[in-house]
């Protein structure tokens, strides 16, 4: 009888699992992209993290360290695609990596694939 009971158990737990999977799965493909009010909101989230000292001393030593900073705690996966390899600079606006890192931010809350990112919008 024990048996029995311990092989319904594990059975039991086997088909939440794959519920729990199957959810996950189809909940990753319809999520909402993220807005721009949430990129906003999250990004002035890091700036506040970033001056209370959470990101060290070298995320305020500049304008654009601070910068470099908001965006690597806003998307690690995106800052690492985009700008890791090439951090922004004093100055500069570079537009082309900012619509690259956006697109990044709106695939990775679909749970879309990366592949492809750097690059897309180059004139």
């Amino acid at each position: 009888m024990v048996f029995f009971a311990n092989c319904r158990e594990k059975f039991m737990l086997v088909i939440l699992a794959v519920f729990l999977l199957c959810s996950t799965e189809i909940q990753a493909k319809s999520r909402v992209p993220i807005t721009d009010t949430e990129i906003r909101e999250k990004k002035n989230e890091c700036y506040s993290d970033i001056q209370s000292g959470m990101w060290g001393e070298q995320c305020q030593s500049s304008k654009v360290a601070t910068e470099n900073c908001a965006l690597r705690c806003l998307s690690p996966i995106c800052y690492e695609l985009i700008y890791e390899s090439d951090p922004l600079e004093e100055g500069e606006k570079d537009f082309t990596r900012s619509s690259e890192y956006k697109y990044c931010m709106h695939k990775v809350s679909l749970g879309e694939n990366l592949d492809g990112i750097r690059g897309t919008f180059d004139m």
